[in-house]
């Protein structure tokens, strides 16, 4: 089966649709798909046009394929449940307005958890009534996402939020129904959250859909733990490094994937500050030519 290589708004630094330092939609179709990908994520539903024939236009201008989008809001938070349901159902309207098949579903950051990212034995943890709300609040969209759009789920562990670390991870995907919840496995979040990405490939690759392709610096990552850095000061200190330069072994994350016949998208996302010197383009293109050297076409 084929493997594809997509990329990510978040790789442009976009995380947030009204970020006056986002760049314009436009140029991010374009970058990427100067950068060498035939695919790209919709990012924050409004960061793009929610009008599917201008969407559809510039991405046939630019020979892409809209893989998929992420609902990045806030479960862990019962006041939000409006704004999670309204960024859940915009965004599986657009991917199935484009023929996207991945829905992607991550509790946002906390910050009850921003101050504990990469270290699970200080991070809070919810009690059992508050832990089955959140469960419920993800499986009613998760069952949205599958049953009603058609759409394949998969929910995103992400540094600082509540599905950070594997066991909370594992608890979700024991909880939840396989029919409606899948996983978007990332490897970076996986290794910042102090696990070993592989090793968790190898237990439950019948269950992961999709994959995210991010890597750590391990030395930024071990400065972080060992002085209790926050989150966000940890992607401002250059945690997200280009592929290949970081403690995911890449070679291997291949191997499992070929190994299990898994076919479909890979995207890559290097999260970035906007407001530091970065450069996406650079790092789209160094992230494509790094996999295309380890064996992905």
């Amino acid at each position: 089966m084929t493997i594809r290589i997509g990329n990510a708004p978040c790789s442009w630094g976009v995380e947030f649709p009204d970020d006056p330092r986002n760049p314009p939609w436009r140029q991010v179709l374009k970058e990427c798909a100067e950068a060498g990908y035939r695919g790209i994520e919709l990012g924050p539903v409004g960061f793009m046009p929610e009008d599917p024939a201008i969407l559809s236009e510039a991405l046939d201008e630019n020979g892409l394929t809209l893989i998929g989008g992420v609902v990045f809001r806030p479960f862990h938070d019962p006041e939000k449940w409006d704004e999670v349901m309204d960024g859940a159902t915009r965004t599986c309207k657009a991917l199935v307005a484009h023929g996207a098949k991945h829905l992607v579903l991550i509790d946002s950051i906390s910050p009850r958890r921003a101050p504990t990212a990469g270290r699970p034995a200080e991070a809070e943890q919810m009690d059992k009534a508050e832990w089955t709300a959140f469960r419920d609040r993800i499986a009613h969209v998760a069952k949205m996402g599958a049953e009603d759009y058609g759409l394949t789920v998969g929910i995103h562990a992400h540094a600082a939020g509540f599905i950070d670390f594997e066991p909370e991870l594992e608890r979700l995907l024991d909880e939840v129904d396989d029919n409606i919840l899948k996983i978007c496995f990332d490897t970076g979040h996986h290794s910042y959250a102090g696990y070993d990405p592989v090793a968790f490939m190898k237990r439950h690759m019948p269950r992961i859909s999709y994959m995210h392709f991010k890597d750590i610096d391990p030395k930024v990552k071990a400065r972080a733990v060992a002085h209790r850095t926050d989150f966000y000061e940890a992607c401002g200190q250059g945690i997200f490094c280009n592929l290949g330069k970081g403690d995911v072994d890449f070679p291997v994350v291949r191997q499992v994937l070929l190994d299990a016949g898994f076919g479909g998208w890979c995207t890559v996302e290097q999260d970035c500050d906007p407001t530091l010197d970065v450069r996406p383009l650079d790092d789209a293109r160094a992230n494509r030519e790094y996999l295309e050297s380890i064996g992905f076409n």
